[in-house]
């Protein structure tokens, strides 16, 4: 495995060297700027200068030279009245005067004037070129934070891409690993850093996913084959027996029961199987006749309670789903509103996209009507009834897997209303 520095390490030379580089080329910059402009107002000062020298020299050679930079001037006390107006109300100090210059140009100076009692003196400075360099300057440099800000943008999206490419390509990895039933180890692609460390322990965790994930599958598969068989057998024999014509009748009410009870767990384990693979069946179920036989089953486990189970609605009623979920299903609906009520009836109600199951039973609470389908959760109104509460929590899975709808609420007269809403009804 390719070794290279940690990811944390380099996140923080990304930001020394993104700080590093700003920071020298923003003071290499300021440095060029200040000796650009500092030599182009010193060469433009001593061009204005000599020029200047020339034209005196040629005007008058004997006259002693002047400068246009700087300019001093001294009077006696007695003799200060003479100094210019503007400057004859300035104590001692330096002062910054605006002035046009002799071609109507506006040209700032300084000027240091100090006062004696005997001497009034004053020295001008031109300091217009310096003005306009450090306008310059700020120009300049404005246009550098842009430039610069720019820089670090562009320099964040290469740095931030070089450091996040690895997290990036693992979870890449990952989401293809979701459509895929084989383990692929991940570390491999990855360097010996924080990412290849993440990398190894989910090729782990996915390692020993995979084996749970396929030790159930299998589980699940052995116990459909083996379930299946000796309920075929059950079924087989109780179809011979209940074909004696001689068998006394509490005996055959026995053995029909027992095929009832047979085929139940025959359509919940395929329906547990379906689940645990996450796949659906098809089918072509009569939802009227499906309802009239779970109807005659819970008929005949209710003999000793005054309850009617009737079945109403309309006919031909096709969903497209094996019999055996919708019997599990329906079955458990049908099967709670049958248990819980003590008398009155049971009324099954089949319209064009679902199945309605009103009982007369003592109700529900809001509370109970919102938990019911929790796995485990059992109602505060079940009395004396046994039961693990996990039917309901099979038949919420079963309505997700086929994308159904089903509620449980309290009717207003009395007792619940149980709702099955189906999609893809034909």
């Amino acid at each position: 495995m390719q070794y290279r520095r940690r990811l944390r390490t380099r996140i923080i030379l990304s930001f020394l060297a993104l700080g590093f580089g700003l920071t020298a080329l923003f003071a290499a910059s300021s440095l060029y700027l200040r000796t650009k402009l500092e030599g182009q107002l010193i060469d433009d000062t001593m061009q204005k200068e000599v020029d200047s020298l020339v034209a005196q020299a040629r005007e008058n050679p004997n006259a002693p030279p002047s400068f246009s930079l700087y300019t001093a001037r001294t009077w006696s006390a007695r003799a200060a009245y003479k100094m210019p107006l503007y400057l004859q109300g300035l104590d001692t100090g330096v002062h910054n005067i605006s002035q046009l210059d002799e071609d109507g140009k506006l040209r700032l100076y300084k000027y240091a004037i100090r006062r004696d009692k005997d001497l009034v003196s004053y020295v001008r400075y031109d300091v217009t070129g310096a003005s306009l360099g450090e306008q310059q300057m700020l120009v300049a440099l404005g246009l550098a934070v842009i430039v610069f800000s720019a820089l670090a943008w562009l320099i964040g999206i290469w740095s931030s891409s070089r450091v996040i490419s690895p997290v990036t390509e693992l979870a890449r990895r990952v989401a293809d690993l979701s459509g895929s039933d084989k383990a692929q180890a991940l570390a491999p692609y990855f360097a010996n850093d924080e990412v290849g460390e993440l990398a190894a322990t989910l090729d782990d965790y996915s390692g020993r996913m995979t084996q749970l994930v396929k030790r159930d599958r299998e589980f699940n598969a052995d116990v459909s084959h083996e379930l299946r068989t000796p309920l075929a057998v059950i079924r087989g024999a109780t179809e011979l027996l209940l074909a004696n014509p001689d068998l006394p009748e509490k005996t055959k009410l026995r053995l029909q029961r027992i095929d009832r009870a047979a085929l139940q767990c025959t359509d919940l384990t395929t329906a547990l199987l379906m689940l645990s693979r996450n796949e659906r069946g098809v089918g072509n179920t009569d939802i009227h006749k499906l309802a009239n036989n779970l109807a005659e089953a819970n008929r005949a486990q209710m003999t000793n309670k005054p309850v009617k189970v009737l079945v109403d609605g309309l006919n031909d009623v096709f969903v497209n789903a094996p019999e055996a979920v919708l019997s599990v299903a329906l079955g458990n609906l049908i099967g709670n509103a049958c248990k819980y009520t003590q008398e009155g009836e049971v009324r099954i109600i089949v319209e064009t996209d679902r199945v309605i199951i009103q009982d007369t039973g003592p109700g529900l609470s809001e509370e109970d009507a919102a938990r019911l389908f929790e796995r485990g959760y059992r109602g505060s109104g079940i009395g004396v009834t046994t039961g693990g509460g996990i039917g309901l929590s099979i038949v919420r899975r079963l309505c997700d897997l086929y994308e159904w709808k089903v509620s449980i609420k309290p009717r207003e007269e009395s007792g619940a209303e149980a709702c099955l809403v189906f999609d893809g009804v034909k």
